[in-house]
Protein backbone atom coordinates (compact mmCIF):
# COMPACT_ATOMS: atom_id res chain seq x y z
CA UNK A 1 0.00 0.00 0.00
CA UNK A 2 2.45 2.28 1.07
CA UNK A 3 4.40 1.68 -2.31
CA UNK A 4 1.59 2.53 -3.97
CA UNK A 5 0.84 5.32 -2.31
CA UNK A 6 4.76 6.87 -3.40
CA UNK A 7 3.29 6.04 -6.80
CA UNK A 8 0.67 8.73 -6.90
CA UNK A 9 3.22 11.00 -4.68
CA UNK A 10 5.60 10.55 -8.00
CA UNK A 11 3.44 10.88 -10.85
CA UNK A 12 1.97 14.11 -8.50
CA UNK A 13 5.50 15.89 -8.77
CA UNK A 14 5.74 14.48 -12.44
CA UNK A 15 2.69 16.50 -13.71
CA UNK A 16 4.04 19.59 -11.32
CA UNK A 17 7.03 18.77 -13.99
CA UNK A 18 9.54 18.11 -10.96
CA UNK A 19 11.07 14.95 -12.68
CA UNK A 20 14.40 14.89 -11.13
CA UNK A 21 12.90 14.87 -7.81
CA UNK A 22 9.92 12.82 -8.64
CA UNK A 23 12.89 10.31 -10.29
CA UNK A 24 14.83 10.16 -7.16
CA UNK A 25 12.22 9.36 -5.20
CA UNK A 26 11.12 6.25 -7.42
CA UNK A 27 14.97 5.05 -7.47
CA UNK A 28 15.04 5.52 -3.35
CA UNK A 29 11.87 3.63 -3.12
CA UNK A 30 12.75 0.49 -5.40
CA UNK A 31 15.93 0.49 -3.51
CA UNK A 32 14.50 0.13 -0.24
CA UNK A 33 12.16 -2.69 -0.72
CA UNK A 34 9.30 -1.03 -3.09
CA UNK A 35 10.39 -3.35 -5.76
CA UNK A 36 9.45 -6.45 -3.59
CA UNK A 37 5.45 -5.42 -4.57
CA UNK A 38 4.82 -6.15 -8.31
CA UNK A 39 1.96 -3.99 -8.89
CA UNK A 40 3.36 -0.68 -7.23
CA UNK A 41 7.30 -1.63 -8.58
CA UNK A 42 5.45 -1.46 -12.38
CA UNK A 43 4.03 2.06 -11.93
CA UNK A 44 6.85 3.14 -9.95
CA UNK A 45 9.08 2.02 -13.25
CA UNK A 46 6.47 3.49 -15.70
CA UNK A 47 6.50 7.11 -13.65
CA UNK A 48 10.46 7.23 -13.76
CA UNK A 49 10.21 5.90 -17.56
CA UNK A 50 8.09 9.53 -17.77
CA UNK A 51 10.72 11.91 -15.54
CA UNK A 52 13.49 10.29 -17.95
CA UNK A 53 11.95 11.01 -20.73
CA UNK A 54 11.11 14.61 -19.93
CA UNK A 55 14.53 14.93 -19.05
CA UNK A 56 16.29 13.41 -22.44
CA UNK A 57 17.50 10.54 -20.32
CA UNK A 58 16.38 7.81 -22.65
CA UNK A 59 18.56 5.30 -21.55
CA UNK A 60 17.72 5.57 -18.07
CA UNK A 61 14.15 5.73 -18.99
CA UNK A 62 14.57 2.43 -20.89
CA UNK A 63 15.99 0.71 -18.59
CA UNK A 64 12.71 1.35 -16.52
CA UNK A 65 10.56 0.53 -18.84
CA UNK A 66 12.34 -3.11 -19.36
CA UNK A 67 12.55 -3.57 -15.53
CA UNK A 68 8.91 -2.98 -15.53
CA UNK A 69 8.32 -5.13 -18.71
CA UNK A 70 10.26 -8.17 -16.84
CA UNK A 71 8.01 -7.62 -13.76
CA UNK A 72 4.81 -7.38 -15.97
CA UNK A 73 5.59 -9.79 -18.63
CA UNK A 74 4.99 -13.60 -17.12
CA UNK A 75 1.91 -12.54 -15.42
CA UNK A 76 0.65 -10.51 -18.05
CA UNK A 77 -0.22 -7.61 -16.06
CA UNK A 78 0.38 -5.00 -18.99
CA UNK A 79 -2.61 -2.55 -18.08
CA UNK A 80 0.06 0.24 -16.83
CA UNK A 81 1.58 0.22 -20.47
CA UNK A 82 -1.65 1.30 -22.04
CA UNK A 83 -2.60 3.77 -19.03
CA UNK A 84 0.30 5.14 -19.34
CA UNK A 85 1.20 5.03 -22.69
CA UNK A 86 0.97 8.70 -23.91
CA UNK A 87 3.19 9.68 -21.20
CA UNK A 88 6.42 6.83 -21.76
CA UNK A 89 7.62 9.30 -24.40
CA UNK A 90 6.84 6.67 -27.50
CA UNK A 91 9.37 4.41 -25.64
CA UNK A 92 6.77 1.41 -25.99
CA UNK A 93 7.15 2.11 -29.65
CA UNK A 94 11.22 2.02 -29.52
CA UNK A 95 11.50 -0.39 -26.89
CA UNK A 96 8.53 -2.70 -26.75
CA UNK A 97 7.39 -2.90 -30.28
CA UNK A 98 10.15 -4.27 -31.87
CA UNK A 99 10.85 -7.11 -29.61
CA UNK A 100 7.62 -8.48 -28.40
CA UNK A 101 4.83 -6.61 -31.08
CA UNK A 102 2.08 -8.55 -30.29
CA UNK A 103 2.45 -7.86 -26.93
CA UNK A 104 2.41 -4.04 -28.00
CA UNK A 105 -0.65 -4.40 -29.76
CA UNK A 106 -2.88 -5.29 -27.23
CA UNK A 107 -1.08 -2.24 -25.11
CA UNK A 108 -2.37 -0.20 -27.87
CA UNK A 109 -6.04 -1.80 -27.46
CA UNK A 110 -5.68 -1.13 -23.64
CA UNK A 111 -4.70 2.63 -24.51
CA UNK A 112 -7.10 3.49 -27.11
CA UNK A 113 -10.27 1.56 -24.60
CA UNK A 114 -7.97 3.65 -21.65
CA UNK A 115 -8.25 6.96 -23.40
CA UNK A 116 -11.56 6.98 -25.14
CA UNK A 117 -13.15 10.03 -24.30
CA UNK A 118 -10.20 10.22 -21.61
CA UNK A 119 -9.14 14.26 -22.43
CA UNK A 120 -13.09 15.25 -22.61
CA UNK A 121 -13.58 13.92 -19.13
CA UNK A 122 -9.87 15.63 -17.94
CA UNK A 123 -10.19 18.60 -20.06
CA UNK A 124 -13.63 20.39 -19.95
CA UNK A 125 -12.19 23.74 -20.62
CA UNK A 126 -11.03 23.27 -23.98
CA UNK A 127 -13.21 20.15 -24.70
CA UNK A 128 -10.12 18.82 -26.93
CA UNK A 129 -10.48 14.89 -27.67
CA UNK A 130 -6.92 14.39 -28.35
CA UNK A 131 -6.56 11.24 -27.38
CA UNK A 132 -9.62 10.19 -29.69
CA UNK A 133 -8.41 12.36 -32.71
CA UNK A 134 -4.90 10.93 -33.01
CA UNK A 135 -3.33 7.71 -33.73
CA UNK A 136 -0.95 6.43 -31.07
CA UNK A 137 1.81 7.22 -32.54
CA UNK A 138 0.72 10.85 -33.67
CA UNK A 139 0.38 10.91 -30.23
CA UNK A 140 3.59 9.85 -29.38
CA UNK A 141 5.29 11.83 -31.14
CA UNK A 142 3.35 15.14 -30.59
CA UNK A 143 4.03 14.79 -26.89
CA UNK A 144 7.67 14.66 -27.66
CA UNK A 145 7.26 17.47 -29.87
CA UNK A 146 5.62 19.36 -27.62
CA UNK A 147 7.74 19.07 -24.61
CA UNK A 148 10.51 20.60 -26.83
CA UNK A 149 12.03 17.37 -28.51
CA UNK A 150 13.61 18.45 -31.95
CA UNK A 151 12.91 16.37 -34.75
CA UNK A 152 16.29 14.85 -34.97
CA UNK A 153 16.07 13.70 -31.47
CA UNK A 154 12.05 12.10 -31.91
CA UNK A 155 13.95 10.35 -35.09
CA UNK A 156 16.71 8.93 -33.34
CA UNK A 157 14.55 7.56 -30.69
CA UNK A 158 12.04 5.87 -32.63
CA UNK A 159 14.95 4.68 -35.21
CA UNK A 160 13.12 6.68 -37.91
CA UNK A 161 13.67 8.97 -40.92
CA UNK A 162 13.07 12.69 -39.52
CA UNK A 163 11.30 12.68 -42.62
CA UNK A 164 8.29 10.35 -41.11
CA UNK A 165 8.91 12.46 -37.81
CA UNK A 166 7.75 15.62 -39.90
CA UNK A 167 5.06 13.92 -41.34
CA UNK A 168 3.70 12.70 -38.40
CA UNK A 169 3.82 15.67 -36.34
CA UNK A 170 2.04 17.57 -39.60
CA UNK A 171 -0.73 15.30 -39.66
CA UNK A 172 -1.04 15.34 -35.64
CA UNK A 173 -1.30 19.23 -36.42
CA UNK A 174 -3.63 19.10 -39.26
CA UNK A 175 -5.99 16.88 -37.03
CA UNK A 176 -5.59 19.13 -34.54
CA UNK A 177 -6.20 22.12 -36.48
CA UNK A 178 -3.27 24.17 -35.49
CA UNK A 179 -0.14 25.24 -36.86
CA UNK A 180 2.86 26.15 -34.88
CA UNK A 181 4.53 24.10 -32.10
CA UNK A 182 4.02 26.60 -29.93
CA UNK A 183 0.15 25.98 -30.24
CA UNK A 184 0.90 21.80 -30.15
CA UNK A 185 2.91 22.52 -26.89
CA UNK A 186 -0.22 24.40 -25.78
CA UNK A 187 -2.56 22.03 -27.03
CA UNK A 188 -1.10 18.68 -25.76
CA UNK A 189 0.49 19.78 -22.51
CA UNK A 190 -2.79 21.58 -20.95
Amino acid sequence: MRAFALYVEVHYLYLKQEYAISAGIVEAALAMGAAGYPISAIYLHLVAVMDYMSLKKTERAQTHLLAAWDIARPDDLIEGFGEHHGLLGAMLEAAIKPKWPEDFKRIIDITCRFSSGWRRVHNPVTGHDVADDLTTTEFAIAMLAARGWTTQEIAEHLNISANTVKTHIAEAMRKLDIKTRKDLKQYMLR
